[in-house]
């Protein structure tokens, strides 16, 4: 299973809002418990969704102008930016069904 990229506030417009493809967020930081959880599913969505949906992850502590910029809060939060706009979000821990029945409908 290949690795999710990191994208940072350098890359961030380049690689999600000027994006092609739809793109799913994890704001993640390495000292967060809930984060480890989803990491998996994040992974698995990395790979069952190439072609159709960039997967990338942002570190919520070395990005801090980005949870600024789209007001989170809380780690982790998985957004789904489409045509350079944010199309959905989730806080916290979501299992893998709940997660692709939020982000299925944008897609």
């Amino acid at each position: 299973m290949a690795d999710v990229p990191y994208v940072s506030e350098v890359d961030f417009q380049a690689e999600v809002i000027d994006s092609p493809l739809p793109v799913l967020v994890d704001f993640t930081a390495v000292w967060c418990g809930p984060c480890k959880m989803i990491a998996p599913i994040v992974e698995q969505l990395h790979s069952e969704w190439q072609g159709r949906v960039k997967v990338v992850k942002c570190d919520a502590d070395q990005n801090p102008n980005i949870l600024m910029q789209y007001g989170i809060m809380g780690i982790p939060t998985v957004m789904l930016f489409k045509a350079g706009k944010v199309a959905e979000r989730a806080t916290g821990y979501q299992p893998k069904d709940k997660l692709v029945a939020r982000l299925t409908p944008h897609l």
